[in-house]
């Protein structure tokens, strides 16, 4: 949980409350404000490399970053840091942005930074600047007590860190290097808040994460987890629970392996990708929802996964979107795209059976037998061998599946110029850094 700017870890604290004990929650003191009030490293690479090292410390297998306002900023180049195959930053599962700074330059009224400037030239902020600050951007009087710790925060916060932000960080470009983030994401603004409310959040933070929710808190400004603590901590929680947590989960100790050393930036970078939850909402690119719906079922008797499962369906259709296949098909094939629909026009009734119909139906397909498509009986079985492929290869490329089949042979090297290897290549040997997955059904 990383704060916004003159806030302090401590701002969670009634977020932190609501939360209970479903989550694990990890406030930060960024730079220069709180108990970092005396450190150093005021740029927005510096305080995220200040959060990765949190996160390497802390070494969780799946976990989300929320980011209020300045934090905001900061959590989108750890995210994208993460996405890229950092090491130690395994796991990212989603992103959280209170009227988060978008990675680009963030808008403000030249007189009104210039103002907030000049309250910290001469140094810390006093009590009326503090007063001043919390009042233009809360929707409503704050709690005496949320209210006394807002002060507090801003009148101890390092003048040189508040200036450094002012001037620099907040106008800091980093959207080149963050790029688009296809992770769950959910924004929450405050309906009175300025410049980052809802508008402002569309034109900016809502295209780097294009599957973000946009959800506003009538009446409140800006300072959210203080002013609306407990419906943030709400929101947060139905997050995880629909959008973020949802998907298998990668095994604390793989997860560690999968951050470590032994694995090449570019892999994990791969795998990091991979392990992020399907799109509960997924649209089709490629297919029609008839098509996904009846592809989904197929999945469902090929590879059954048991709860939480992967959207294997979903990710072929991203698969034939991108086009990206494995690089080649049968001679008596139409391309790819063309088979699909073709094969799954003629499996348009195929949600519809029953299990032991559905069954039958895969047995004739397989044994060349299948007769109620366009395309004819081999092709129906060469999609379907075709098919097969497609679906296992999604599903033993998921890290949760590499886990469950006790696979790490990925873990052989690293990024440096002498790779690492494996020692112990007997049958039933494993390594000592090999960690002992038990075998799932």
């Amino acid at each position: 949980m990383l704060h916004a700017l003159g806030g302090s870890a401590k701002a969670w604290q009634g977020v932190v409350a609501a939360l209970g004990s479903a989550f694990e929650c990890l406030p930060i003191d960024l730079p220069g404000f709180g108990d970092a009030r005396g450190a150093s490293g005021w740029s927005v690479a510096s305080m995220a490399d200040h959060v990765a090292a949190a996160v390497v410390k802390r070494g969780g297998a799946r976990w989300l970053l929320v980011g209020h306002s300045m934090g905001g900023k900061v959590a989108s180049v750890v995210a994208s840091r993460a996405l890229a195959g950092e090491p130690g930053l395994f796991g990212l599962a989603g992103v959280v942005l209170l009227a988060g700074s978008p990675p680009s330059p963030e808008p403000m009224a030249d007189d009104r930074r210039e103002k907030m400037i000049g309250w910290a030239t001469p140094g810390p902020l006093d009590g009326a600047a503090a007063r001043e600050f919390v009042d233009a951007n809360v929707g409503r009087a704050l709690s005496p007590e949320a209210d006394r710790l807002a002060i507090d925060d801003l009148k101890r916060a390092s003048p040189e860190a508040w200036v450094a932000w002012l001037e620099r960080g907040s106008r800091e470009d980093w959207s080149g290097e963050v790029g688009i983030l296809d992770v769950p994401a959910l924004i929450i603004v405050g309906g009175a808040d300025g410049d980052l409310g809802e508008d402002g959040q569309r034109a900016t933070n809502a295209i780097v994460y294009p599957r973000a929710d946009l959800s506003v808190e009538e009446g409140a400004g800006h300072l959210l987890p203080l002013e609306r603590p407990t419906e943030v901590a709400d929101k947060i929680a139905r997050f995880w629970n629909d959008k973020a947590g949802v998907g298998p989960a990668v095994p604390l100790p793989f997860a560690a392996l999968i951050a470590s050393d032994r694995v090449s930036r570019r892999m994990r970078a791969a795998l990091a990708v991979r392990s992020i939850a399907d799109d509960v909402d997924y649209a089709p690119r490629v297919l029609s929802p008839l098509h996904l719906q009846t592809l989904r079922a197929v999945a469902k008797q090929v590879v059954p996964q048991g709860t939480p499962s992967i959207d294997l369906a979903a990710r072929i259709d991203a698969q034939l979107a991108a086009g990206k296949a494995d690089g080649w098909r049968f001679a008596n094939m139409p391309p790819d795209r063309e088979a699909y629909a073709a094969a799954l026009d003629g499996l348009a009734e195929f949600a519809g059976l029953t299990e032991p119909e559905q069954q039958a139906w895969l047995t004739r397909m397989a044994d060349g037998e299948f007769d109620q498509s366009t395309l004819s009986p081999e092709q129906m079985q060469r999609w379907f061998e075709d098919l097969r492929a497609d679906l296992v290869r999604h599903w033993t490329a998921h890290p949760a599946t590499m886990a469950r089949i006790g696979f790490d042979g990925f873990a052989n090297g690293g990024d440096g110029p002498r790779k690492q290897g494996f020692e112990r290549l007997a049958a039933n040997e494993r390594e000592p850094w090999e960690p002992l997955m038990e075998m799932q059904q």
